[in-house]
């Protein structure tokens, strides 16, 4: 065997021996001197964002257009809110298709914020209330 193949190899074998067994590792440890371990310091708390205690996102109550406003009864709404509020449209009504969940069939006041549509899948509708929202700056 070359020089330095046997450098690799003998490098691999040092390498794997702790890990063979843990007889012989025990024996080493007993060898070398204990150190005590530093405690770990804490990370910085993270910061926070400016007016932490406002909700923001999905959260935020923003103004809505005329046809939410006259589903919802209120002249402003958050997205959490407004989707929360016309699942609860769908359950109490009885709207979701018996065959297929996943198809909610729309009655008048749905049919009035979903653009006309006699049905409407459910990942459909975070996109169908979007024009709904008007745009703050």
């Amino acid at each position: 065997m070359s020089s330095a193949a046997s450098r690799v190899f003998n490098g691999c074998r040092a390498l794997l021996a702790p890990a063979k067994a843990s007889s012989s590792t025990s024996a080493a440890t007993k060898t070398k001197p204990t150190t005590t371990k530093k405690p770990r310091a804490k990370s910085p708390p993270k910061p926070k964002a400016p007016g932490s205690g406002r909700p923001v996102g999905i959260l935020k109550a923003g103004p809505i257009s005329p046809a939410l406003a006259h589903f919802l009864g209120a002249s402003e709404s958050s997205r959490a809110d407004a989707v929360r509020k016309i699942w609860s449209h769908i359950k109490t009504h009885n709207l979701q298709n018996p065959q297929n969940k996943r198809e909610i069939v729309c009655d008048a006041k749905l049919k009035a914020i979903f653009n006309g549509k006699d049905t409407v899948g459910f990942l459909e509708i975070g996109k169908l209330l979007s024009p709904h929202f008007v745009k703050t700056a």
